[in-house]
């Protein structure tokens, strides 16, 4: 039975809320090893000049603690 940590990360990408959650779990995983889940918990949107530039996902990512 293994022990888990939860951390909570931003991706963000400027052309899809999809890219965002993506490149979150990528640059985790350079760092993380033993993913086991990613939650998307909140999405929101950079705007100017009233147009998107940037989207955002916040994820809660959980992995498993080695011993």
């Amino acid at each position: 039975m293994g022990v888990y940590k939860i951390i909570d990360v931003v991706g963000t990408s400027k052309k899809s809320f999809s890219d965002a959650a993506k490149n979150a779990i990528i640059e985790v995983a350079k760092t993380v090893k033993k993913i086991r889940r990613a939650e998307v918990t909140k999405f929101d949107i950079k705007v100017e000049n009233d147009k998107p530039v940037l989207f955002r996902a916040e994820i809660k990512i959980s992995f498993e603690i080695e011993r």
